[in-house]
């Protein structure tokens, strides 16, 4: 929700007393407009927001910002000719704002609406793990805490600002997962959200093409420690040499997390239990929480970990921090189904990293039946690639009984399982996915579990959904 004083009052302009209406809600899609949204029109690289006005309005949307004409039959502020000597008297609704520049104007008016509502900042980075983090941590807090989190992919300058503002009035907690394509970025988004706690996952190697090495990525990730005040708090995994290093970055309390008896929280007694999660114990001070939680797979610990890490951190106790990790049900990109011959596809298809494509085979590996893995490119990896795609390959010659591969680098994994020991009649290499439902869908039995991963741009999504039982 949204008081219309609150949005003129990010231009600091005074409003006349009447004008203390709401909004619903704030979006830049033209289809997800309910009635009583604010619309932004956002020139993109693909599609300028500006010439779906017309749909936003006809949808519900009641106040459109702008930062040039566009086709409309309501009134429009110009935001730079107001006189700001005198309270405005708004139009009826719906009407317009022209503003220099939507998406500075959008991100403004973020900033005002976080430190009007004091909302206590939860900020999240890394390079695997932010979103799973993300889901258990909102859980963890929603114990003690009216909780918001960013929805799906809102980790931007423009997704973040959107999720602060679409905070309920009610709402006092938000965790926030801040992305990283290039230096500088994770600085402003804490420029924009101001997060007290900030936890980092850890230093892969996903999205090196565009940022470069693992320490220039360790370097953006940081920005998020720096960012934070001395009265907050740092929680870094400090398993991670390049995580662990980022204590001496920020002048914020440091809450280590990890496997080591020298982090300040750390797990033991692992158990991973297929698909009935994991079970495992937390010590902390010098006492012992066992606790089972329905995560997948044994790499499920260091999410736990994070999520136990931020109840600490905002003072809550073990008995809710427990409860919260118990409620942690949803694993997030990873779905499970049957097949028309009840075989289980574990779909994991949302995109891959060599850290990720790793702790999926250890989860393969924990299930019983007779093991596939579908396994594809791993993109934007730049130096990384070959070495990424090498290790993948290793690790699946120890798990699976049959492996198929789709792509061109897909052949590197298939390479070296068959160098690690993997027979040559347990492995198949494709083109793309249709030609891997075509393998998979006459060779399927209910002894089979099936491993489906790989980046997005491959879309072995279409996999799974073509295999589906529908019944």
């Amino acid at each position: 929700m949204i008081q219309l004083t609150d949005l003129f009052g990010s231009f600091s302009i005074q409003l006349t007393e009447q004008n203390h209406g709401m909004l619903s809600e704030a979006t830049i899609d033209s289809r997800r407009v309910i009635p009583g949204s604010i619309f932004f029109a956002i020139k993109g690289e693909r599609v300028d927001g500006h010439a779906y006005v017309p749909q936003a309005v006809a949808a519900g949307a009641q106040v459109v910002v702008m930062d040039h004409e566009t086709r409309c039959d309501f009134p429009v502020l110009d935001i730079e000719s107001i006189d700001r000597s005198a309270p405005l008297a708004i139009p009826p609704l719906p009407f317009g704002i022209k503003v220099p520049d939507t998406l500075k104007a959008m991100q403004s008016i973020a900033v005002h609406q976080r430190q009007c509502r004091s909302l206590k900042v939860i900020g999240i980075t890394g390079s695997v793990g932010k979103s799973s983090t993300k889901e258990l941590v909102a859980e963890v807090l929603g114990q003690r805490f009216t909780t918001h989190k960013n929805p799906g992919n809102y980790n931007n300058e423009i997704g973040l600002p959107l999720t602060l503002m679409n905070c309920g009035y009610g709402q006092n907690c938000v965790v926030l997962e801040m992305g990283f394509y290039y230096p500088g970025e994770i600085k402003f988004l804490c420029e924009i959200a101001a997060p007290e706690i900030g936890i980092v996952t850890n230093i892969g190697t996903v999205h090196a093409e565009r940022a470069g090495s693992q320490q220039i990525i360790a370097s953006g990730k940081a920005e998020l420690v720096e960012a934070l005040p001395e009265h907050g708090t740092a929680i870094l995994n400090y398993d991670d040499p390049f995580v662990r290093s980022m204590s001496e970055k920020t002048h914020a309390k440091v809450l280590f997390y990890g496997l080591s008896p020298e982090a300040d929280l750390w797990a033991d007694s692992i158990q991973g239990n297929g698909l009935k999660g994991i079970t495992l114990t937390l010590h902390h001070q010098g006492a012992m929480h066992p606790v089972q939680v329905p995560l997948l797979g044994r790499h499920s610990v260091q999410t736990v970990l994070r999520s136990a890490a931020a109840g600490l951190a905002m003072g809550m106790n073990w008995d809710e921090i427990i409860s919260g990790l118990q409620k942690g049900h949803s694993q997030l990109r990873l779905v499970a189904v049957r097949t028309e011959t009840g075989a289980l596809i574990l779909d994991d298809t949302y995109n891959a990293t060599p850290e990720s494509m790793l702790a999926a085979l250890d989860l393969l590996d924990e299930l019983k039946g007779h093991k596939v893995a579908v396994l594809g490119d791993m993109l934007e990896l730049g130096a990384y690639e070959e070495l990424g795609h090498h290790q993948v390959g290793e690790k699946a010659a120890t798990v699976v009984n049959h492996l198929i591969t789709v792509g061109k680098l897909g052949r590197i994994i298939a390479e070296t399982a068959s160098r690690a020991g993997l027979p040559e009649n347990a492995i198949t290499s494709v083109d793309n996915s249709a030609e891997a439902v075509e393998i998979l869908k006459y060779n399927l039995t209910a002894e089979d579990v099936v491993l489906i991963k790989g980046s997005h741009g491959l879309h072995m999504d279409t996999i799974s959904a073509a295999l589906e039982k529908t019944q």
